[in-house]
């Protein structure tokens, strides 16, 4: 594989990403109100998945570019005490359900990044905050999988490659923060 070839798929991955503009744009407008509201959005995923839960959670706490004060953002995959007591006593499946229930309320948005969809703890813990009443949204790939079904918006990035599909979750969560910092750096 070609240096020149990895781009071009990025590159078509990125251009399929502007058919996305209105959804996106309306998740940035639910994502501003929920954080005016003084709530928090809650990220979750596994792997790079989870990295990119961790980089967006900062990026809303710290700052993006803009000095402006901390946004109210959880990375649910950074605990390695709640990860792994919850994991050994009870299943990694439900490992995101019980921060949820202990950390989310009304009002708040849960964003859970599956590339394929189909992670069983992604699925569990968007079920587990639709039950709390937490307004949800999935970053997946391609078709979304079974949580293009469950969640209340399901962004899928348009590409089946998990590096173009992780690279895209990223882009538009960059451009998620961009717009914060924008719009909510007086506030």
């Amino acid at each position: 594989m070609s240096f020149k070839a990895t781009i071009r798929r990025h590159q078509d991955m990125i251009e399929a990403l502007l058919a996305l503009e209105p959804q996106i744009s309306a998740l940035s407008e639910k994502v501003k109100a929920c954080l005016l509201s003084g709530n928090k959005v809650l990220f979750f995923g596994n792997g790079g998945s989870a990295s990119d839960a961790q980089h967006l959670a900062a990026e809303f706490v710290v700052r993006y570019k803009k000095d402006r004060k901390a946004f109210g953002a959880i990375a649910l995959t950074t605990d390695t005490s709640i990860l792994t007591a919850h994991s050994n006593d009870y299943s990694f499946e439900t490992v995101f359900d019980r921060q949820i229930e202990a950390l989310g309320k009304p009002g708040d948005i849960a964003i859970g990044l599956s590339t394929s969809g189909n992670s069983a703890n992604v699925i569990n813990g968007i079920e587990t905050a639709k039950r709390h009443q937490i307004w949800t949204c999935a970053f997946t790939g391609d078709n979304g999988g079974k949580l293009k079904q469950i969640a209340d918006e399901c962004i899928c990035v348009p590409a089946e490659e998990t590096a173009r599909v992780q690279e895209g979750h990223i882009l538009i969560g960059h451009w998620l923060c961009e717009a914060i910092d924008e719009d909510l750096a007086d506030s």
